[in-house]
């Protein structure tokens, strides 16, 4: 099984985000991360979507997605061609005595404390999912009171395969 990390974009209309994850549903293809916003131009927004399958399915899911028409474009983000990232949100039990300790954990990968509270800190971080997971085991240390993340997200590198549309 291989890992596609896809840059979608595609109209910024209602009922878009249902269309493409519709599609994978229907194929039966698991999504596993999906990440969506607006681009600097309003009218589109960038979908990144992270999928698993041999190189037959992976070919399918391009096809599939080629075909819908709020599909404006479709690039597949390859490692070093690429820029990756996810957030990262970690709620840990800690007293004033630990808080120290998680601090300069947090430090190490050079998080922000965003909250703190008289019984819990918590972290926020981003980067790419190793450096998350490797918080994430070091955190297991001191109680996870919650976690949230946002899933991949992604450009290529450069400038050279920019699609500008009208």
């Amino acid at each position: 099984m291989e890992r596609i990390v896809l840059s979608l974009l595609v109209d910024n209309t209602a009922g878009v985000l249902a269309r493409v994850s519709g599609l994978f549903s229907r194929r039966g293809y698991n999504i596993e991360s999906l990440t969506v916003g607006t681009t600097a131009d309003e009218r589109y927004s960038r979908m990144t979507v992270v999928s698993f399958g041999d190189q037959k399915i992976l070919e399918q899911i391009k096809n599939q997605l080629e075909k819908l028409e709020d599909v404006r474009d479709i690039k597949e983000l390859r490692g070093k061609s690429s820029v990756y990232r996810e957030l990262i949100l970690i709620k840990v039990k800690a007293n004033a005595n630990e808080r120290q300790a998680v601090s300069a954990i947090a430090n190490i990968f050079r998080a922000s404390i965003v909250d703190v509270g008289k019984e819990s800190l918590t972290v926020m971080l981003t980067g790419d999912q190793s450096k998350l997971d490797a918080l994430i085991n070091l955190m297991e240390d001191y109680e996870i009171l919650e976690l949230a993340r946002t899933g991949v997200t992604g450009l290529s590198r450069g400038a050279e395969d920019i699609r500008y549309l009208p």
